[in-house]
């Protein structure tokens, strides 16, 4: 059963059966607890206490637990700032050999959320799609699979002429370039937006 911590009222109930003398078992038993940290309460009744002291200290004990935040040498906050500064997403740093970071990639990310580093000064300028997200723009009603062509050109790979396309898009998005592969050959053709093109075999 998983346990829960005595709450405020509880200890307010344990206070009053206790100045009534009624027995640790019993009060166990109308709480639905064990007698353990029931006994612990009375032991500190027993002091001179009272329950709103007891629930203070509850509260000052419980801002120790939990995960300590990761605070990241400064020669690694200089290398993460200047990747960031290059057009680096923090995955990608996270994952470099030339500097070990010590922390996760989650954390990293957390730590633009929290401000201990610019997140403005991230590629993406801090946003990002959730998770699931699906892309509606630009969607064309009747397009075909790529794995269409397989059953209407069987002999594709094997013919002179069929070419697939794809798209690098330049850091910040401030350039782009389309690239055409012939199949056969292995001929790629490259489209740059000012209309030059260059054919490499």
């Amino acid at each position: 059963m998983t346990y829960t911590h005595i709450t405020m009222d509880e200890l307010v109930m344990i206070e009053s059966y206790y100045h009534q003398s009624i027995p640790v078992a019993k009060i166990a038993t109308y709480l639905n607890r064990t007698r353990t940290p029931i006994n612990t309460v009375i032991k500190f009744f027993k002091v001179g206490h009272t329950a709103f002291e007891y629930y203070l200290r509850y509260k000052e004990n419980k801002k120790q637990c939990g995960r300590q935040k990761a605070i990241l040498p400064h020669e690694q906050q200089l290398y993460i700032k200047e990747k960031v500064a290059e057009g680096w997403t923090p995955d990608v740093i996270s994952g470099r050999k030339e500097m070990t970071i010590d922390c996760s990639v989650r954390t990293l990310y957390r730590q633009f959320k929290e401000k201990i580093f610019d997140e403005a000064t991230r590629p993406m300028k801090g946003k990002r799609k959730p998770n699931g997200h699906q892309e509606r723009r630009g969607k064309q009603p009747y397009k075909r699979n790529v794995s269409e062509r397989i059953i209407d050109y069987p002999t594709f790979k094997e013919e002179f002429g069929p070419i697939e396309g794809d798209t690098i898009v330049g850091v910040r998005h401030k350039s782009a370039v389309i690239t055409l592969v012939e199949i056969l050959l292995k001929a790629i053709i490259t489209l740059k937006p000012q209309g030059r093109k260059v054919c490499d075999i």
